[in-house]
This record gives structure tokens, C-alpha cells and sequence, in this order.
């Protein structure tokens, strides 16, 4: 059998995300998932972490700036690495290192309400304050810039409240669906 693809993730928050990556690949013999990279010690995704028996590399912001972060994905070279709810920009150094080996997924159609401070629930409010008639999530490769990066799939949602908190748990449902998926396509893609 062919080695394993390894995948690392990076979250700061509860860990849904991360948690559901981890089960959609448990049974997956040929996906590792090897590390989780947490820059927020208190964050529940840490707990996740342990529950799956993966490692976590809890760190300080800084860490991410002074390259301890990137020697230590040196070392763990994974195939892929997979932004779950980290709101940390990558450093430029890590970026160039694992070009076209970094994904993001968002919670909006990008190029609509992405970028520095746009995250989460701040979404989701000012897609309904703006009245938009769809939204949905992008998933896309991280480069220099906030949300700029190539994007290689989006799937919309016609919007049927006016809550952001029940828009934003519809797109969560569907991020969890669809991120596994262009994860594992992300995997099989030859980078050569």
C-alpha cells in the first residue's frame, strides 16, 4: 500500500469543523490526520484533539511569526494543510513552503465578505444586514492576502431567515458536508 497522505489542521475556535474532518477520515486507511496547530489554549478543539488521539500543538501567536510553527511542519511535511476556523493569517514563509498546499474554507461567497476581520458570525450579520438573496461557503487555497486565494470550490444557499445565527448554522451544515470531500479531491490532485 502507498504511503499515507498526511494532513495537519489549524483552529482556534470549538472544533466542529476539525472534529468532523476527523471522523469522515477515521475509516480512510490511506488519510492521516497527524496534528492539530491551536493558537488559543483555551479553545475546546484541543479537547477534540485528545478525543481522537491526535496530537496538538498548542502555540503563541508570535510562534507563528518567529518560524517555530514552520520548522515544525518541516518536520511533519504534510500533504495538506487545512484551515478549520483558525483566524491567524499564515505567514508569507509557511505560505511559500507549502504553496498550493494550504486550504481555507469561509463562510460566504468570495469575494463577498471576505477579508481582514471577516469571520463567523460578523458574516453572516452583514449578509442579512446587505439583504443578499443567496449566500454560502468558499473554499480555496491561502495565499498572501486575507480570502484572495484561488478559490476551488463554492456552493451557494438561498437565504430563508433573517437570523445570522440560523444562517450561519445552514452553512456550517454544509461546509460540513462538502469540506471532507475537496479535502480528499485537494489529496489526490498531483502538485508536481
Amino acid at each position: 500500500m502507498k504511503n499515507k497522505k498526511k494532513i495537519v489542521v489549524f483552529a482556534s475556535g470549538s472544533g466542529s469543523s476539525f472534529e468532523n474532518i476527523c471522523k469522515k477520515f477515521s475509516k480512510v486507511n490511506f488519510i492521516e490526520i497527524t496534528k492539530l496547530y491551536c493558537n488559543n489554549n483555551k479553545a475546546f478543539v484541543i479537547e477534540r484533539a485528545k478525543k481522537q488521539g491526535i496530537e496538538s500543538f498548542v502555540f503563541q501567536n508570535e510562534d507563528l511569526a518567529n518560524k517555530k510553527i514552520l520548522m515544525d511542519l518541516q518536520n511533519v511535511n504534510p500533504d495538506l494543510i487545512v484551515l478549520a476556523g483558525f483566524l491567524k493569517k499564515i505567514p508569507a514563509d509557511i505560505i511559500n513552503k507549502f504553496n498550493k498546499r494550504i486550504i481555507n474554507i469561509h463562510p460566504s461567497l468570495l469575494p463577498k465578505y471576505g477579508g481582514n476581520g471577516m469571520y463567523g458570525l460578523k458574516v453572516h450579520e452583514k449578509v442579512i444586514e446587505n439583504k443578499e438573496k443567496e449566500t454560502g461557503f468558499t473554499i480555496h487555497y491561502v495565499d498572501k492576502n486575507y480570502d484572495e486565494g484561488d478559490i476551488i470550490f463554492q456552493k451557494k444557499l438561498t437565504i430563508k431567515t433573517k437570523n445570522p445565527i440560523e444562517l450561519a448554522k445552514e452553512v456550517l451544515k454544509m461546509e460540513h458536508k462538502y469540506y471532507p470531500e475537496i479535502i480528499l479531491k485537494c489529496l489526490n490532485e498531483d502538485k508536481s
